[in-house]
C-alpha cells in the first residue's frame, strides 16, 4: 500500500512494536492449567519501558512472571501465518488497526471481547470490527491535523476561506515560479491526506459504513466536487507539489523554513518539525467551503491476539489489563499517544498538549477506515485518480471514473464477487 500514513505505523514512526514474553504462574491451590502458562506479547521496543512497568504490576496483581523481548513491528504480523502454524506466534501483539480487518478475516487473528473498563468509542470499535467480529482492543488513535507556523499567523486558520486568503499574500509567493503560492501545502496527490476532503462532501471509499465493497462512491458528485477544489489549489502550488515521490520533502522544507503557513499532516511530524526548531501550533483541520468537517480517516494501533495463542484466556486477560483506564494514562505519560480510551483521552487534554488536543478534537470527525481486504486495492487507483485530475491529465470526472473501474476490476480479480 502506496501512501504515507499507512505507513505511519512502520516509517512514519508514530507506531512501536516491541516483544516480551510474560510467564504465568499459579497462585492458587487448585494450580489452573492457565496459571501455568506463558503469555507471549509482541510489540516494539519504543513501548518496552512502558511494558516493563505495566508487567510489573499485573505480576503483582496475577501472580505472573514477565520477560520482555523486543522485535520488528510490523515484520512480526507478516510472518504471523508462519509463526501461528508452527506454534511460535506471541500471545499478545499490537498491530495497526489498518492490519486488524484483514488479518482477523484470514483466520490469524482470534476474536477478542472489548472490556466495559477500556471505555471504547464507535469510531474505534468500527477500525477493530470486521463482518461483525472483534480482533482487537483498541490502545491509541491518530488522525491528521493541521500544524501553522506561529510566525507566520497570530492564529490557526480556522476555515478553508481563512486558507485562501492566506494564499493572496504575497509574502508566500513562491520565487521561482511567478504566480504560485506556499502559503499552504497538503500532499493531496496521497489519497490518505485527501479523503478528509472527500468524504466532507459526500464521497465514501465503500458503503455501509465501510463493509460494502460493492458499493464505491469515489466517482459520486461530492467525491467531483472534492477533486474539482483540489485542482485550484493546485494551480496556485508550485509543479512540484505533482511530485507524488517529491511533495511530501518539499510540503516539510517549506514550512521549516518559514515559507508556508499551514500545512495537514499527522502526529507523527511533530517530532521533527521541534527538532528542527519551528515555532508551530497545532490545531484541527479548517472547516471546508461548504462549512462541513474535514472528516479524514482515523488511525492508531490495537492490542490483538494471534490465533495460534497458547493461552487465549491470559491474554485476553492481558489486554483488558493495558486497555484500562489507569494504564491508558500511563501510556500517554510514557509515550505521548494519545489513548483510544475516551476516559484517558480526558486526562490526555488535560495536559494542554496542543498536539494531544488537535488530535481528540479532529478524531471527533473522523471516519474509520475500512479494514476489510478489498481496502488494498483502493490506494494507488486512488492516488491515481488525484494526480491525473491534478496535472491536467484528465478532468476530474474521467480521472474517478476510471479509478472506480480500476478498483472494481482488482477487487474481482483478487477477491472474486461477495
Amino acid at each position: 500500500m502506496k501512501r504515507t500514513i499507512l505507513r505511519s505505523a512502520a516509517v512514519l514512526g508514530t507506531v512501536g512494536f516491541a516483544g516480551f514474553l510474560l510467564a504465568a504462574c499459579s497462585n492458587s491451590s487448585s494450580g489452573s492449567s492457565e496459571a501455568s502458562k506463558e503469555i507471549n506479547v509482541y510489540v516494539d521496543k519504543g513501548y518496552k519501558s512502558y511494558v516493563e512497568e505495566a508487567a510489573k504490576a499485573f505480576e503483582k496483581e496475577n501472580g505472573v512472571k514477565v520477560k520482555i523481548k523486543t522485535g520488528d513491528a510490523l515484520g512480526g504480523l507478516d510472518n504471523l501465518s508462519l509463526d501461528n502454524q508452527s506454534k511460535k506466534a506471541p500471545d499478545v501483539m499490537m498491530a495497526p488497526y489498518d492490519r486488524v480487518g484483514g488479518l482477523g478475516n484470514d483466520g490469524q487473528l482470534a476474536e477478542v471481547t472489548l472490556n466495559k473498563d477500556s471505555h471504547t468509542d464507535k469510531t474505534t470499535e468500527a477500525l477493530v470490527t470486521n463482518g461483525g467480529k472483534v480482533y482487537g482492543a483498541p490502545a491509541v488513535i491518530e488522525t491528521l491535523v493541521l500544524y501553522y507556523n506561529k510566525d507566520l499567523v497570530s492564529e490557526a486558520p480556522k476555515t478553508f476561506g481563512d486558507l485562501e486568503n492566506l494564499a493572496k499574500d504575497s509574502k508566500y509567493d513562491f520565487a521561482s515560479e511567478p504566480g504560485k503560492t506556499t502559503a499552504f501545502l497538503a500532499d493531496w496527490t496521497n489519497f490518505y491526506y485527501t479523503y478528509g476532503l472527500l468524504s466532507g462532501n459526500g464521497g465514501y471509499v465503500f458503503g455501509k459504513d465501510g463493509t460494502d465493497p460493492k458499493d464505491i462512491g469515489l466517482n459520486n458528485q461530492g467525491s467531483v466536487d472534492s477533486i474539482e477544489y483540489a485542482k485550484t489549489w493546485y494551480a496556485k502550488w508550485p509543479k512540484g507539489m505533482q511530485d507524488r515521490k517529491g511533495a511530501p520533502n518539499f510540503i516539510q522544507t517549506q514550512f521549516q523554513e518559514g515559507k508556508t503557513a499551514a500545512i495537514i499532516d499527522g502526529p507523527w511530524k511533530a517530532a521533527s518539525l521541534k527538532e528542527a526548531k519551528v515555532n508551530y501550533g497545532v490545531a484541527t483541520i479548517p472547516t471546508l467551503p461548504n462549512g462541513k468537517a474535514y472528516s479524514a480517516f482515523g488511525g492508531g494501533k490495537a492490542w490483538v491476539i494471534p490465533s495460534g495463542a497458547k493461552n487465549l484466556d491470559g491474554a485476553q486477560k492481558f489486554i483488558d489489563y493495558l486497555t484500562s483506564t489507569d494504564q491508558q494514562k500511563a501510556l500517554f505519560d510514557k509515550t505521548n499517544e494519545v489513548p483510544a480510551n475516551t476516559e484517558a483521552r480526558k486526562y490526555a487534554v488535560s495536559k494542554n498538549d496542543e498536539l494531544t488536543t488537535a488530535v481528540v478534537d479532529q478524531f471527533k470527525n473522523a471516519q474509520p477506515m475500512p479494514n476489510i481486504s478489498e481496502m488494498s486495492a483502493v490506494w494507488d487507483p486512488a492516488a491515481t485518480m488525484l494526480f491525473d485530475a491534478v496535472s491536467g491529465k484528465k478532468s476530474a470526472k474521467a480521472s474517478a471514473d476510471d479509478a472506480v473501474k480500476l478498483i472494481k476490476e482488482t477487487i474481482e480479480q483478487k477477491f472474486g464477487s461477495k
